[in-house]
């Protein structure tokens, strides 16, 4: 067995380029940008009114004058236009264009206008108040968004702004998920007493959506020459293989041998970890299999644990690593790495973690009642202290 550092960094440095296409910036939420967005125009393209009111020169202002006539008005989208006596005023709208000549919007709350002549109320202004200035945000040829972001609706708003109608981003790895054994039977199905609906193949189908990856699923009865068959041709289908079940000591967990058999290099089965110490891990020249073991919450942080690193990697993101404080005494003798259940909760902006008791890795069921795992480190001790800090995986 190797350890859950050795298991990350083999898996680490076998990740996969997909490629790049483009595709409509509308349609791109959740995908990884592969190319920097440079602002075509300053931001604002324009000295931009901010408050609804009135536009004056602030010279007039400081020197004395409190009563401005009323020239014109100012709408949003339209052309700029010019306050031709400074000691008039420009009724001027939110998102409009400065004014020529003024220098300073006082909002209508500050001013009373009748007959024609706003007065204003307040006894300071300052020079440029309420403008929101010709670049201020963001130069002509700024990178707005960096390459390798993900991207969210704040992202949208600004590619729709600098008029990238269409984006390069990654391609999505080709996927299928595959369950094993003769004890699984359809969700729509009425189990009979020796078997259970499949769930696992539809927990990993759901964590990969989370990352915007379709996939396809099949199931493989315990037949070794079907699952040669059949796995044979995914090979050569997809660009990842993700399977459940079937890789430990069982006489009828075929998948390490078939593997073999098909040329697939394995680069390495069974990890010093709790739940998913069968996981199996291998590659041909164009596809990765991960073979997490069957029981459900080993399947569940396997997926988490390994492949979400693998695939961001592969795309170019980086993620930081998220601690939380251990908010009771755990204790775990075998010297294994530890992955715990546990419920998240935010005490004066530190991040507590409190166990989750669990009947073992096919307790399926405890997986509803927590927000991630803890990982405890592989040591000699078996007491992990409240207090102490150690890295999660969220998957809430």
């Amino acid at each position: 067995m190797i350890s859950v550092e050795e298991a990350k960094n083999i898996i680490l440095n076998a990740t996969q380029n997909f490629g790049v296409e483009e595709i409509p910036f509308i349609k791109s939420v959740g995908r990884i940008l592969k190319e920097d967005i440079v602002a075509d125009r300053d931001f604002p393209p324009f000295n931009r009114v901010s408050m609804d009111g009135i536009a004056i020169d602030f010279n007039v202002f400081q020197n004395g004058q409190r009563a401005f006539k009323i020239q014109a008005i100012q709408p949003a989208g339209s052309p700029q236009i010019t306050l031709q006596n400074k000691e008039n005023c420009l009724e001027v709208m939110t998102g409009a264009v400065l004014p020529n000549n003024t220098n300073v919007v006082i909002r209508y709350e500050d001013v009373v206008i009748k007959n024609g002549v706003a007065s204003i109320q307040v006894n300071e202004v300052k020079e440029l108040q309420n403008i929101h200035q010709k670049g201020k945000d963001r130069k002509s040829g700024d990178v707005l968004i960096n390459k390798n972001k993900v991207i969210s609706a704040a992202e949208i708003g600004v590619l729709a702004t600098v008029g990238k109608s269409n984006i390069k981003v990654a391609k999505l790895p080709k996927v299928i998920i595959i369950s094993t054994g003769d004890e699984l039977v359809k969700v729509t199905a009425n189990p009979l007493p020796h078997q259970i609906r499949r769930s696992n193949v539809f927990t990993l189908v759901s964590l990969l959506e989370r990352l915007n990856i379709s996939s396809e699923t099949d199931h493989i009865t315990d037949d070794k020459p079907i699952l040669k068959q059949k796995i044979a041709s995914y090979l050569k289908q997809f660009d990842v293989l993700l399977f459940s079940g079937a890789v430990s000591k069982g006489k009828f967990d075929f998948l390490p041998e078939v593997f073999t058999e098909l040329g697939v290099e394995k680069l390495f089965h069974k990890v010093t970890q709790r739940p998913g110490k069968p996981f199996w891990f291998g590659q041909t020249e164009n596809c990765k299999i991960f073979a997490f073991p069957g029981n459900p919450n080993s399947t569940f942080v396997n997926c988490l644990a390994y492949f979400y690193p693998w695939y961001y990697k592969s795309v170019g993101v980086e993620v930081q690593e998220e601690t939380a404080i251990l908010k009771e005494d755990v204790t775990f003798k075998p010297n294994l790495t530890y992955f715990l259940q546990v419920q998240l909760s935010d005490k004066f902006g530190h991040l507590l973690a409190t166990p989750i008791q669990g009947n073992g890795s096919g307790d399926l069921a405890s997986l509803v009642n927590a927000d991630a795992f803890i990982q405890l480190p592989k040591t000699e001790k078996s007491l992990f202290r409240q207090g102490d800090n150690f890295p999660i995986i969220r998957y809430r």
